[in-house]
């Protein structure tokens, strides 16, 4: 490690010498992440890079909780990228996500913001090597408690269920509201796969119509839901909380209950 750099750990799969995974690996290491990291005063360092005598996975799992700032590839969804990925997630503390172009996040993760690369493509690797660039800059300006995962977000969730404040249970209606929102659309996406849509395109407004029509019915997008939704938007601005994110994510919801009452209408139950 340069003494003027700061370390940047890298979770990847890896594989073994002269695998397929292991030449993506050293590529997307190589010419996308390191350099997009040295701009920031960062030297990227990866398990299979590590040269200090000890036990391994405590050395990893060191510069999960240590270092100032770790990339994940999220690429063929490896379990050991994954756990490893939890532990940062469950500390709070920078991390930016990417994942090999057209592969579908799982999930669990896709509520956060992952980038693409194909490392064949080099418009690609620039667009990639850009954005990463620019999510650690916005990463790096956060404090700990402003970092958000799947993981802080649903402790913080049980937290308002259990308040004694009736705007915190209802906050948290809203939110889990919202992510049951995004499991329907997940199920819908793995119900639809290239083939069907590029053999029969109508497939895919016949599932979307249908999905609609059962979201219509089973979601009550009634006066009391906006009232409620009004009542919290009034204590964020009066009381300046939550965080900004909390914000933008109830603007987003305001949207979405928008589009369903436009589907709503669109197919009456």
């Amino acid at each position: 490690m340069s003494d003027n750099k700061q370390p940047c750990f890298v979770i990847s799969p890896i594989g073994t010498d002269g695998s397929d995974v292991r030449r993506r690996a050293d590529q997307v290491f190589r010419h996308v992440i390191a350099p997009a990291v040295e701009a920031h005063g960062f030297e990227a360092i990866r398990a299979d890079k590590i040269a200090e005598p000890g036990l391994i996975t405590t050395q990893v799992i060191q510069h999960i909780v240590e270092d100032p700032l770790v990339i994940a590839d999220l690429t063929g969804s490896n379990p050991n990228v994954f756990y490893e990925l939890a532990i940062r997630h469950a500390i709070r503390k920078p991390l930016v996500q990417i994942i090999q172009k057209d592969e579908k996040i799982p999930f669990d993760v896709a509520g956060m913001r992952t980038i693409p690369v194909d490392h064949h493509d080099l418009d690609s690797v620039q667009e990639a090597k850009s954005e990463i660039e620019k999510q650690v800059r916005s990463v790096l300006g956060k404090e700990p408690d402003e970092i958000e995962s799947p993981i802080s977000v649903s402790v913080e969730l049980q937290a308002l269920r259990r308040s004694e404040n009736p705007e915190d249970r209802t906050l948290a209606e809203i939110v889990s509201t919202l992510g049951d929102l995004r499991t329907d659309i997940a199920a819908l996406d793995k119900r639809i796969s290239v083939s069907e849509a590029s053999a029969n395109p109508e497939i895919v407004t016949k599932l979307m119509d249908r999905h609609m029509r059962r979201i219509a019915r089973e979601i009550d997008i009634s006066r009391e839901i906006e009232h409620r939704l009004d009542r919290v938007f009034t204590v964020l601005e009066k009381e300046k909380i939550p965080t900004k994110e909390w914000h933008d994510e109830l603007s987003r919801l305001r949207e979405m209950m928008m589009i369903m009452r436009h589907e709503r209408d669109r197919y009456p139950a």
